[in-house]
């Protein structure tokens, strides 16, 4: 069932592998906590923030979203959200502001392979 779910997550950037290693094969735990990222805010108040160029609040969001999804191992989230929280804290904020799609799309397929997930339709 493992490797089976994995490699259906996978393309959603979600490391179902990692996961059990982080959450210590609890798979009922993990899916409980990763189906509560589908009501997650950081993303939504990270663009307002960058919108209201409050680069602080960017950057506290932005670093939050990386914890989630690094706990979570939404791998590629955790990367685009690292990028983006690190221009932040960089002073960056073109860099940041270049990267924050990047963000949205891993967002966008963690969601869809979330939801796959919660609907059974994977």
């Amino acid at each position: 069932m493992t490797a089976q779910l994995a490699d259906k997550l996978r393309p959603f950037g979600i490391d179902y592998v990692d996961a059990m290693d982080r959450f210590g094969d609890n798979a009922e735990l993990y899916e409980r906590l990763a189906l509560k990222y589908l009501d997650d805010g950081h993303l939504v108040a990270l663009q307002a923030a960058m919108e209201a160029k409050d680069y602080s609040e960017g950057y506290s969001q932005a670093h939050a979203l990386k914890g989630v999804a690094g706990n979570l191992s939404f791998k590629d989230l955790y990367e685009c959200a690292a990028l983006v929280s690190d221009a932040l804290y960089a002073g960056e904020y073109e860099a940041a502001a270049k990267h924050l799609p990047e963000v949205e799309r891993a967002h966008a397929l963690v969601i869809e392979g979330l939801e796959d997930w919660r609907d059974d339709t994977l």
